[in-house]
């Protein structure tokens, strides 16, 4: 059957990459990428309520932030784009809620994730100007 051979995909050959060295330390350059520069990954927006602005009294201010943002990442975010240092973040899950208009229609109201990043005492962060 030497004719059906023809329609037989070709294997093609797997070149492998040499195994680096695993006891060496890792360059700079090839670390994981910092947050420097790329706060925009993690901060949404500042989140500006009544409670939000009671927070600041005690150092404290939130901010609306992407799901996939973690504590150590959101800490990097504020620091690089606002130049103060944070000592804390706590973070909490804002579930979608359902919202009716009238009888027969019914949706939902978005869920999102907020941060209360407490900075270090006698630093302030300019979020609106008053």
């Amino acid at each position: 059957m030497a004719i059906l051979d023809i329609f037989k995909r070709k294997k093609k050959p797997v070149s492998v990459p040499p195994k680096r060295d695993s006891g060496v330390a890792k360059p700079a350059s090839i670390k994981k990428a910092t947050v420097k520069g790329q706060a925009w990954k993690f901060l949404v927006e500042p989140h500006v309520t009544e409670k939000a602005t009671d927070l600041e009294k005690d150092n404290k201010y939130a901010f609306k932030v992407f799901t996939k943002a973690n504590k150590t990442e959101i800490k990097k975010a504020v620091e690089s784009l606002y130049g103060v240092n944070v000592e804390d973040v706590a973070i909490i899950n804002i579930p979608r809620k359902k919202r009716r208009a009238g009888r027969q229609r019914e949706g939902w109201r978005k869920g999102y994730k907020k941060a209360i990043v407490r900075i270090q005492k006698g630093q302030k962060i300019e979020i609106m100007p008053r």
